[in-house]
């Protein structure tokens, strides 16, 4: 039995816990008011900042984290996966020889400026793509239609490649057929690639005839990719506005959006390059996320109640050898001593975050394609250094190329990273160089060929091996200088062969051949975090990077 003192007590504690949640609640209620609410802007954090408003200029994750908010494509990948899904088609299907692909489109989907989609409306989008010249036909400037779909309605340079689209049109208001020359595994994975979001009529036509202007490794992009307020989609978010001074762009939530509404009513993209940077500002409360947690933080994020989902492995980092700006890089025993120069498990075990591995091809395990019979490379510091001196480059001098400011899915410390591998070259007698560049000039300059060794590597836009080592090794390129035509010819016969099972098999043939041609040494794959605050609901997390923020809201 209670006595009345106990009861007086509890009582009071009661009482106290009721004034403690009503505490709380209004606690809660003033941070919703001021930082938490629908209202609120989400504020994220990127590596880097965005090139183009336009998604068909870039090739870059950055531009692709926002263009992904702000227009839609045919197809999509599944929520934190890589199985593809529809898009704006509801579904679709291909020919049986997968030359023709029809998309049945989404009814009673509007774009951000009142327009309706149709299949016109597709057809008009690609026919755009297609039938650009000048400037545009750059491969700076359109890179991945060039990767996907080839040349153009006509070929301003005999260096272009033939044209994989045939053209589309519009069987009726809501079903878009498209013809490709032939199969290619590219498909249907390119039509998910956010370089082809689809733009309203109305966008098309302020937009036909808008010039690229400048040269080579000095363009300036037409206006409507620079200033917001022309470019209209059908994604969950509109792009108010891109203020390039501080590096950030504002997304409104679209109300009319044909899917689920976003959760977030603005959000702020803002690009913090360096990491140390983004994590203060995170737990300064300036920000609600970032991405490419350093390793090093996980841990100490995770103990102050912050939320550090991470991705699946779906990238690879690799050290390139340009054979064609450095002599001895021709040599092949040259690039084989460097191969075993470098110790790949030491940055796995002291730079890259845990579930981190060292990379035997250009492409992870995690795909289909993968081979257990490549030719490996063993860290042999020793067998390196005969291996140069019988070649007659016991005194190697080499440029060596590396970022700053900027970090990358596959490559979270360039400056780490590229001391260590420095170091084991000089170990074995190679002087190195050091070169550094920000990260638009380091990819021109490396896409150029201007390095003769580099760091660079990949994170698949698509469940595909051709994705990857199909984007270096399907033909000659600047940025490794490999001229191997049996290589090339057949990557274009397996990457066009239509039986799964033989083309999975020809896909492991291939990193078979690319590490016997050593065109470059694959160095890792690594999971990349992601952190929120501990008051957001944050979305699926993907192994693409291809996060939907609209999936996102305040708890």
């Amino acid at each position: 039995m209670l006595t009345k003192s106990s009861r007086k007590a509890l009582g009071l504690v009661a009482v106290a816990t009721s004034l403690a949640l009503v505490a709380t609640a209004c606690a809660e209620s003033d941070r919703g008011s001021a930082g938490g609410d629908d209202g609120e802007p989400f504020v994220f954090a990127a590596a880097g900042d965005i090139g183009s408003l336009d998604p068909f200029f870039v090739n870059d994750g950055e531009s692709f984290r926002y263009s992904r908010q702000v227009f839609d494509t045919l197809l999509d990948h599944e929520s934190g996966g890589s199985e593809i899904v529809g898009g704006l088609a509801e579904d679709w299907e291909q020919s049986e020889d997968g030359t023709v692909w029809t998309f049945h489109l989404h009814d009673n989907v509007t774009f951000h400026d009142g327009d309706e989609l149709t299949a016109e409306v597709v057809c008009d989008n690609f026919d755009r793509w297609y039938n650009l010249t000048g400037e545009y036909q750059n491969s700076n400037n359109s890179y991945y239609w060039q990767a996907i779909f080839g040349g153009f309605a006509e070929n301003e340079d005999d260096s272009l490649p033939e044209s994989r689209y045939v053209g589309c049109e519009a069987q009726d208001e809501l079903t878009a057929v498209i013809e490709i020359t032939e199969y290619s595994s590219i498909f249907p994975g390119g039509f998910s690639l956010a370089s082809f979001g689809i733009m309203s009529p109305t966008t098309l036509e302020a937009i036909e005839g808008a010039e690229i202007t400048g040269e080579e490794g000095n363009y300036t992009l037409p206006e409507h990719a620079q200033e917001a307020g022309t470019l209209a989609g059908t994604g969950a978010f509109t792009v108010e506005e891109w203020n390039q001074d501080q590096n950030e762009v504002t997304l409104q939530r679209f109300d009319d959006y044909w899917g689920e509404p976003a959760g977030f009513e603005t959000i702020l993209l803002r690009a913090i390059p360096d990491e140390t940077a983004r994590r203060q500002a995170l737990e300064a409360g300036d920000i609600h996320g970032y991405d490419l947690v350093a390793p090093a933080d996980v841990g100490p994020l995770e103990d102050a109640d912050f939320q550090v989902p991470t991705r699946d492995v779906f990238n690879v980092l690799y050290l390139a050898y340009q054979q064609e700006s450095h002599e001895a890089l021709a040599e092949m025993e040259v690039r084989e001593a460097l191969s075993h120069a470098v110790n790949r498990q030491r940055i796995v075990d002291t730079i890259l975050p845990e579930g981190g591995e060292v990379a035997t091809q250009f492409h992870p395990d995690t795909l289909d394609g993968w081979s257990p019979d490549v030719r490996t490379f063993d860290y042999d510091p020793d067998l390196a250094r005969g291996m140069l001196e019988e070649a007659g480059h016991e005194d190697l001098e080499v440029e060596f190329c590396y970022p700053t400011e900027v970090t990358r899915p596959y490559m979270p410390a360039p400056q780490d990273i590229f001391d260590v591998i420095s170091e084991d070259l000089q170990e074995v007698g190679v002087t190195v160089e050091a070169t550094s560049y920000e990260w638009a000039e380091y990819v021109n300059q490396t896409d150029s060929g201007n390095c003769p060794l580099y760091l660079l590597g990949w994170t698949g836009d698509y469940n595909d091996a051709y994705n990857f080592f199909g984007t270096w090794f399907s033909t000659h390129n600047d940025a490794f200088g490999l001229d191997d035509q049996e290589l090339f010819d057949r990557m274009a016969e397996v990457s066009t062969n239509p039986d799964e099972e033989e083309r999975i098999a020809g896909y492991q043939e291939l990193n078979e051949m690319v590490m016997d041609a050593l065109p470059g040494l694959p160095l890792s794959s690594s999971p990349p975090s992601i952190v929120f605050a501990p008051e957001v609901d944050h979305p699926q997390v993907s192994p693409l990077t291809q996060e939907d923020f609209a999936e996102g809201s305040w708890k």
